[in-house]
Formats: C-alpha cells, sequence, structure tokens
C-alpha cells in the first residue's frame, strides 16, 4: 500500500519541510548515532509506554529506526519523503512504510487500522494544521487505542539552535512552538481526552554516564521536569471512549464478616439488568462462609455465586474471583461496608458513560463518619495520595479505598501484563492501581461517603500497613517513574 509520488503539497512552508527532508535523508543515519545518547533515553521511555508486540502506527516516521526499536507485532510507519521511506523500508524489512502526508485526509483514510498505539514524535513541530491532524485520526482509534505525542520543550530552542549552528544537531526547518498544555489544549479541540503528561530529560548527552543518572533520578523530580528537554502526552480518542456494557460482577472478599453478608446483598442497588455477585471467603473462624451459604439459599432471584479463596490476602481473593467473573464490568465491594453499596451506580454510570475506565473510590473528600479512619490513618493517607498522584502521572487522592471498578477486558489485558510487576501487593490495590497506568487507562477519582463498621473489626494494621505504602512508593518509583 503506497500513495503515489511525488506529494501534492499544499503549502509553501510543506514544500520547504519536503525539500529539507529530501535533502537530509541520506544522512539522517548519520545524525542518529551522533545523537544516539539522546535516542536511547527517548526510546526508553516511549518503550515503557508503548509495550512490544503491539499494534503501533507512527506518523512522521523518518528512516523508521524508533519504530523499529519499539518491536510492534504490526508496524506501521508514514512519512511524506520518499528517500526516508525508502531507507525505511531498507533498514527494517520486516516493518511496512508508506510514502504519504499524515495531514492528508486520503492518506489516513488508506491505513488499515485500528491500531493499538499511534505515535507522533516530534512530527507535531511540522504540521500545518495540528487540531485537523488529530481529528482525522478517530476512525483509526478503538477505546483502547492510545496516541502518544512527543515533542521537546519550547524552553530548549535557544539551545536546540545552538546545536544545531555548532554541528551537533541536525538543521531543522522553523518548528511549532508546543508547551504541554498547548498539545492537551489541542488535543482536547479534537475531541482527544489527555490520560497522562510527562516531562523528562535534563541531559541530552552522556557526559561519561551522568545523564543517564540525571534524567532518570533528577528531571523526574518536582521543579526540576519543568526545564527538561522532552515532554510526553498520552491521548485516548473521547469519540470511541464509549462501549454498550451490559453487565457487572461485584466480587465481595470476606474474611469474618459474617454480620455483613446478608446487608451486603439487600443494600446492593439494581444499577443494570443483569448483576453478578461473586461472594470469596479467606479463611474466616466466625462461620461466615456458612452464612453466605444461607443468604444465596435466601436470595434465589439474585446471580450469586460463592467461592473460598485459595491463598491469602485480599490480592489473591479479588484476583480469583475476577478470573472467574462473567460480567462487562467488575467492580470490588469490601465486606465491611463501610463503601456503602448504595454508592456502586455511580462508579456503573462512571465506566459506562466513557468518562473512566478505571473508577477508583476515594474516602478523604467528604467528612468522615466518627470513628471511620483514625487520624494518623488519615494524614498518611493523604501523605501518599500526593505521592503516587506525581508517581503516576495521575490524579489520585486515596489509593486504598477498596472499590476499584474495570472493565473485564482491561483486568485481562492487566494480567497479561502483571509480570512486568512481578508479585508485590498482598492487598491487590496497588496491583490494579500500577496496572492501570501501565496500560494508560483513563483514572477517575470517585468521592464516597466513607461509613463507620457497624460489624467487625478492622484488619489495617496502621504501622504495619504504613510500612507496605512505603515500600510500594518505592516500588512504583523504580518501575513507573526513575525507568
Amino acid at each position: 500500500m503506497s500513495v503515489s509520488s511525488p506529494m501534492p503539497i499544499s503549502t509553501p512552508r510543506k514544500a520547504q519541510i519536503l525539500s529539507h527532508s529530501e535533502r537530509f535523508a541520506a544522512s539522517r543515519a548519520e545524525w542518529r548515532k551522533k545523537a544516539a545518547f539522546f535516542h536511547r533515553e527517548d526510546e526508553n521511555y516511549l518503550r515503557f509506554l508503548i509495550p512490544k508486540n503491539a499494534r503501533v502506527l507512527e506518523l512522521g516516521c523518518g528512516i523508521g529506526d524508533t519504530l523499529a526499536a519499539l518491536e510492534p507485532a504490526h508496524g506501521v510507519g508514514v512519512d511524506f519523503s520518499p528517500a526516508l521511506i525508502n531507507i525505511a523500508r531498507t533498514r527494517h524489512p520486516g516493518l511496512t512504510f508508506i510514502v504519504g502526508d499524515a495531514e492528508d485526509p486520503v492518506t489516513i483514510a488508506s491505513l488499515e487500522g485500528p491500531f493499538d498505539y499511534i505515535l507522533v514524535l516530534d512530527a507535531v513541530g511540522s504540521l500545518d494544521d495540528c487540531q485537523k491532524f488529530l481529528a482525522q485520526l478517530h476512525p483509526l482509534c478503538t477505546r483502547e487505542t492510545r496516541v502518544v505525542i512527543g515533542y521537546f520543550s519550547h524552553l530548549w530552542q535557544p539551545v536546540l539552535k545552538f546545536a544545531e549552528w555548532i554541528g551537533q544537531r541536525m538543521p531543522l526547518p522553523p518548528q511549532n512552538a508546543l508547551a504541554p498544555a498547548d498539545i492537551a489544549a489541542i488535543a482536547q479541540l479534537a475531541d482527544f481526552e489527555p490520560v497522562k503528561a510527562e516531562q523528562r530529560m535534563l541531559m541530552p548527552v552522556s557526559l561519561f554516564g551522568l545523564g543517564h543518572l540525571v534524567n532518570r533520578f533528577i528531571s523526574i523530580l518536582p521543579g526540576f521536569r519543568f526545564f527538561a528537554l522532552r515532554h510526553y502526552s498520552v491521548c485516548r480518542s473521547w469519540l470511541a471512549a464509549k462501549e454498550d456494557l451490559k453487565s457487572a460482577t461485584v466480587v465481595i472478599p470476606a474474611r469474618n464478616e459474617r454480620g455483613n453478608i446478608e446487608p451486603a446483598v439487600q443494600r446492593l442497588p439494581q444499577f443494570c439488568d443483569d448483576i453478578e455477585i461473586i461472594f470469596i471467603e479467606g479463611h474466616s473462624k466466625d462461620g461466615t462462609f456458612e452464612e453466605m451459604e444461607r443468604v444465596k439459599a435466601a436470595y434465589p432471584n439474585k446471580d450469586i455465586k460463592l467461592m473460598r479463596q485459595p491463598g491469602k490476602g485480599k490480592a489473591d481473593a479479588v484476583f480469583t474471583a475476577y478470573d472467574v467473573a462473567r460480567g462487562d464490568v467488575l467492580m470490588i465491594l469490601d465486606a465491611d461496608l463501610t463503601m456503602p453499596p448504595e454508592q456502586l451506580p455511580k462508579f456503573w454510570d462512571a465506566i459506562k458513560s466513557g468518562k473512566g475506565e478505571f473508577i477508583n473510590g476515594s474516602r478523604l473528600v467528604y467528612p468522615l463518619e466518627d470513628d471511620a479512619m483514625r487520624f494518623l490513618n488519615l494524614i498518611a493517607n493523604k501523605i501518599f495520595s500526593y505521592l503516587f498522584s506525581w508517581l503516576l502521572n495521575q490524579r489520585y487522592t486515596d489509593t486504598l479505598c477498596g472499590t476499584k471498578v474495570m472493565r473485564r477486558s482491561d483486568y485481562y489485558r492487566l494480567r497479561d501484563g502483571k509480570a512486568y510487576f512481578g508479585d508485590f501487593d498482598p492487598f491487590g490495590d496497588f496491583d490494579l492501581i500500577f496496572g492501570a497506568s501501565k496500560l494508560n487507562l483513563k483514572t477517575i477519582d470517585l468521592p464516597i461517603r466513607y461509613a463507620a463498621r457497624s460489624y467487625g473489626e478492622t484488619q489495617i494494621s496502621r504501622f504495619r500497613h504504613g510500612v507496605m505504602l512505603l515500600r510500594m512508593v518505592v516500588f512504583a518509583f523504580f518501575k513507573i517513574k526513575a525507568i
């Protein structure tokens, strides 16, 4: 598949850019070699955002080296320079390269989508109309597709021009000056919703290994990141965000919660036509499982399933139930009912509408009932919410609220990629939060009215679990931030 050449040129500026690309095509590989450290750093983060074996489209692919570095199962590169495309085809014969103008609707319509990821790396600086360009990409997107835009900080323009002048960077025609906020605003005008943004790389040169350390540990810190050379925006198509969700599974893990089993069923609203309830019991000593059996028999009109978890911990219980759940949407409802079941319809509405893909309950917005949370726990939760918001590049006001909601299809993708994080979380909250972040899911914090227990005792230890939270911060820093 290809677009005929020579390309129709719509503007004098575009003709200048095409002429430049053709003139420097033969030397492009040498320029990349001269900036090898920068490209390694850049591709390292792109590989975090775009996992291998995905369907990837790169618009403005040049000689295809970055696309090849992502190791896609199906990779398509588009560039309007025939000379660059010829080089790309020679260097990377296992990928598909197409001569075409990424701003031309004919080129976009000729592509065989959809794609898992659409990469726009630096090409955004050469576009005539960024909004129109992005708006044309919707037919190539599904709900799961992510558009990844990488660009240079406009604050670095004088430095980059100086690098060109001394021969350390390939000369470029005049580029668009786009700050991260500009890209986010343009994306929204084109009906793409920003999911997350990151700014990285203070040093584009190795400097005997110091550059990598600075980029990994310093450039990501608050204050420093503002001056970073590279910024990345991850967006999703708002037009493809909504899916026809028909059913839900409510997983209720329970250990020594006998008195809360029947109230959980009685208080659960019929927020959609098809609700599956899975009680999964965790080695209780108060007759919880026997109570589950009684309640199941007492409510034959409800689709109630009972399970005993094979291992220990909430994570084992939740994921054991998730693996056999049949609902389009998976919900966790802690059996202590401190998150009132009556509030689950809000979670259903948030995900069914497409407004969010990972809905995280937050207990720390509305005032708490007396005795609902100890004071030290409250302070610690607020501190950790700021830390995790920075680590994940998404807003979290509460990471340990038990109620988290996502699509079953996204859970399967999360489970398939779980090896990246390993088996580290006995509660499951961070398995889900970190996994959702790695998938670039649109996260929404949904405020709930957190209630005090009416039966049983909390199974949270403030000091032991506080240490666990600290471990999670360190773990996330090295697996998500300092990469």
